[in-house]
């Protein structure tokens, strides 16, 4: 307030006000205060102020910052708490509402990307539910522009008019007055409000002023729109716009956090302490019981390769692109990571296994980190089963101690859930070819990387200084009995269409084949090959057949290796 005829404006605003109300149901003005200045222009501007002031009931208020601080200068809670219970103080003694639940901060500072001391000290002081936008995801283009929800409050998307601070004279308007009056008669305003089902406009205090373009703006828009389709305009108080909003647009609920660094006016509203280079490089996605961690302390005896800090509830993974860690924002996830001491070569990553099989991960990974190498560890589905099952039992997990790999592996859909839970956690990860397609939904190709080594029997340990060494805990490479041929074979068949189509896509990808995967495709097409022949091949259904005997069967080279299998055949 206070910077020109300050009666007059007040008096303008009341009487725009009422006119929209004929033509929009429930409209009325939400003005934002910095209490600060207050008083700080010329006689005639103060009393304009009190104008206002007496008129506290006609309008919706919103508080800005006590001093219009951009938050993110602001770098503990309690600075920006007591800058707020400053301007609460201002409100309360002037009898201005505090209980709209709706706050805007100067510039979008703070809301994205997210200063998290902004949504600490808004609820703290105010109890803030709502705020409104135009960063998230970007400014332009204006189409794509969202809601999201953190921490407990509902961030929507705001639009922008035309109607800036130095908008203030008609005839001095950019491009000419014609601009301004085709923008609202049937162009980007007009189709703003007819391509968005709710619009939110923040236009500033020079623009009630000098021209008063605000009023002249949006009276001549709500009549344009009124004469012109069969829109019917209203207003709602914040809260209940924000619910009707995700109402329409539930899958809007959850953020997709993205690189700060990537977008300048971004860049200008996050804190200059903190930086970019505390994100990964590059991604070991799992999945779970395949020799991650082993990978992991392997690739940290790199003196260039550096991991995150350790989790008290995760240990060496951070699991924050795939459940509930991710609506902590990317500041927490960031915290996890040292500054590197050399940002050329020093490498960053982190090794997360449930990365791999998430349906949410592959997408949040690549809109923080597009650039990220993805790692991932391909053994026998089968075997990976079986070590899930075996790591429950270890943990005595009751379901498998109570059921065994058979019974859990072969259940049927009307199992109790708890069996089912652990079968879809034995059996799913293993569906390779599925969720390697998913991540190169949102990866390019050459960016994801299979390990395709075979496993050896136990594991090294490194060798440190004074000839002690360092060996995976007691938990890793851990000795269990042998998968009974039963499971086996099922796991064979079950598996089966998933490693057809593991073997396409690595052939696609220009990757070598795995050799448990040849094995497996040999043995399908012998299985193949006796289907077609028939009762030719013997008088009983199973036909049992060393390895060793398949390759000689199609004409591959001789292989020691005398493991029996089971051959299904017909007739």
């Amino acid at each position: 307030m206070g910077q020109f005829d300050m009666d007059i404006y007040s008096r303008a605003l009341l009487e725009t006000q009422n006119l929209l109300r004929t033509q929009v149901a429930n409209f009325t003005f939400n003005l934002g205060f910095s209490g600060k200045f207050y008083h700080t222009g010329t006689e005639e501007e103060d009393e304009g102020d009190d104008l206002l002031l007496r008129s506290v009931d006609e309008f919706w208020w919103f508080p800005h910052m006590w001093s219009h601080m951009q938050p993110h200068l602001f770098h503990n809670e309690s600075s920006l708490v007591e800058q707020m219970i400053l301007n609460k103080e201002f409100a309360l003694e002037h009898g201005i509402p505090t209980d709209m639940g709706y706050a805007v901060a100067p510039h979008h500072s703070g809301v994205y990307p997210v200063h998290i001391q902004l949504y600490e000290a808004w609820k703290k002081v105010w109890h803030i539910r709502v705020t409104s936008t135009e960063e998230y995801p970007h400014l332009k283009p204006a189409r794509y522009r969202r809601g999201f929800i953190h921490n407990g409050i509902m961030v929507l998307p705001r639009q922008t008019c035309g109607l800036f601070t130095h908008t203030i004279f008609y005839k001095e308007y950019p491009g000419g007055p014609q601009e301004l009056d085709k923008s609202i008669r049937g162009g980007e305003l007009f189709l703003t409000i007819l391509l968005n089902p709710i619009s939110i406009f923040m236009t500033h205090l020079s623009n009630y002023g000098n021209d008063r373009l605000g009023l002249y703006t949006f009276a001549n828009l709500a009549n344009f729109v009124k004469s012109s389709t069969n829109l019917q305009l209203q207003t709602l108080p914040p809260i209940q716009l924000a619910h009707k909003y995700f109402e329409l647009f539930p899958e809007q609920t959850d953020p997709l956090w993205q690189n700060p660094c990537d977008d300048k006016r971004h860049r200008d509203i996050w804190p200059r302490d903190k930086t970019c280079d505390h994100l990964p490089k590059f991604l070991v996605i799992g999945p779970q019981k395949t020799g991650t961690t082993a990978l992991y302390l392997f690739l940290l005896m790199h003196p260039s390769i550096i991991s995150n800090l350790p989790s008290p509830k995760t240990f060496e993974e951070v699991q924050f692109f795939n459940g509930n860690n991710y609506h902590k924002g990317i500041d927490w996830y960031m915290d996890f990571f040292p500054t590197p001491s050399n940002i050329t070569t020093n490498l960053l990553f982190e090794k997360s296994a449930n990365y791999f099989h998430s349906e949410e991960a592959p997408k949040r990974a690549a809109s923080l980190i597009p650039k990220a190498k993805i790692i991932t560890i391909l053994i026998d589905p089968s075997d990976r089963a079986y070590s899930w099952y075996q790591h429950q039992r270890s943990h005595e997990d009751p379901t498998a101690l109570k059921f065994n790999f058979y019974e859990v592996i072969t259940s049927s859909p009307w199992a109790p859930s708890e069996i089912r839970t652990l079968q879809k956690r034995c059996l799913m990860p293993g569906w390779y070819a599925v969720h390697i397609e998913r991540w190169l939904t949102h990866y390019p190709a050459s960016q994801v990387t299979s390990c395709l080594f075979d496993p050896q029997k136990g594991f090294w340990c490194q060798l440190l200084e004074g000839g002690k060494t360092k060996c995976l805990g007691k938990s890793k490479g851990r000795k269990y009995p042998p998968m009974d041929q039963e499971s086996r074979d099922f796991l064979s068949s079950y598996y089966r269409e998933h490693n057809v189509e593991l073997s396409k896509l690595l052939h696609r990808l220009g990757q070598p084949l795995p050799s448990w995967l040849r094995q497996e495709l040999q043995k399908f097409i012998l299985l193949v090959q006796l289907q077609r022949c028939g009762p030719a091949y013997g008088f009983v259904s199973t036909t049992i057949l060393s390895r060793k005997a398949i390759k000689s069967k199609q004409g591959l080279a001789n292989n020691t290796d005398s493991e029996v299998i089971n051959v299904p055949v017909t007739g």
